[in-house]
C-alpha cells in the first residue's frame, strides 16, 4: 500500500460521514435526468495510426451495475468524468471520447458523446435522449471551476440532471464541483460501487481501526512506509 492510501481512506470516510447514506434503490429513476459522477480516469494508449483506445478498463466495468441500473429502470444515464490533468482547459489527448466509444461496447448499446460537459450543447444532446440512453459528458477538468469547486460551475453541472448519484469512489475526497456541488441542490444517492466501498471501510471498526487509531496509523504509515507494507498488504485483502 502506498504511504498516502489510508490517510486517504481517513479522508474519504471523513469527507463521506455527514451525507445522507442513500442508495440508488432509494431513487425514482424512470424518465429523470441521472447525472452520475463516475471515475473514469483510465489509461489510453495511442497507436501509431493516431487512433486512441482504452489499456485499462477496470474502473468502466466497475460502473456498469449502477448505469445498467438506471437504464434498466427506464432513466436517462448522464455521466461526467474527469480524466488526467489538463489544467482546467480542452486538451485533445485527455478527451473522454475513447472512453465513449468503450463504454458502449460493455454496455452493448450506443453511448453518444458531448464534445462539452456543461452549456448549450451539452443541454441540447441531453434534451434528444431517450428513457434508457447513456451520453458521457466531455472531460470536467476542461473547466477551470472543476478543481476550484467554483459554485457557478457547479450549476451548470446541476441543470442537466434531476438526481444525482455518486458512483466516483476514487475522487470522492475531493472537494471538487462535480463531487460536492450537485447533491448541495438535487436528490442524491451512492451508486453501486461506492455503496460497496464504504461498507468495506466501515468493516475497518471491525478490525479495531478506530478513528484515533486509523490516524495515528497513518501518520506512521507515511513515516516509516517499509515497516508498515505489511499491514498494508494485510488491510488491501480485507478490501478485495
Amino acid at each position: 500500500m502506498a504511504p498516502g492510501t489510508l490517510t486517504f481512506y481517513v479522508s474519504l470516510l471523513k469527507f463521506l460521514a455527514p451525507m445522507p447514506k442513500l442508495s440508488i434503490d432509494d431513487l425514482d429513476l424512470r424518465g429523470k435526468r441521472v447525472l452520475v459522477r463516475v471515475d473514469f480516469n483510465v489509461p489510453l494508449d495511442t497507436d501509431a495510426a493516431g487512433h486512441t483506445t482504452v489499456s485499462d478498463d477496470t474502473r468502466i466495468r466497475a460502473a456498469l451495475p449502477t448505469i445498467r441500473k438506471i437504464t434498466g429502470d427506464g432513466g436517462k444515464a448522464i455521466l461526467m468524468s474527469h480524466l488526467g490533468r489538463p489544467k482546467g482547459a480542452p486538451d485533445p489527448k485527455y478527451s473522454l471520447r475513447p472512453v465513449a466509444d468503450h463504454l458502449a461496447t460493455l454496455l452493448d448499446q450506443p453511448v453518444a458523446f458531448s464534445e462539452e460537459a456543461v452549456g448549450s450543447t451539452a443541454e441540447d444532446q441531453i434534451a434528444r435522449m431517450t428513457d434508457g440512453g447513456v451520453l458521457l459528458l466531455e472531460n470536467t477538468r476542461f473547466y477551470a471551476g472543476e478543481t476550484a469547486n467554483d459554485p457557478g460551475f457547479a450549476e451548470q453541472l446541476a441543470r442537466l440532471g434531476d438526481v444525482y448519484v455518486n458512483e466516483a469512489f476514487g475522487a470522492s475526497h475531493r472537494a471538487h464541483a462535480s463531487i460536492v456541488g450537485p447533491p448541495r441542490v438535487m436528490p442524491h444517492a451512492a451508486g453501486r460501487l461506492l455503496e460497496r466501498e464504504v461498507e468495506v471501510l466501515g468493516g475497518l471498526g471491525v478490525l479495531g481501526f478506530t478513528d484515533h487509531l486509523v490516524e495515528r496509523y497513518a501518520e506512521r504509515v507515511a513515516d516509516e512506509p517499509h515497516r508498515f507494507a505489511e499491514h498494508g498488504r494485510a488491510l488491501g485483502r480485507h478490501r478485495r
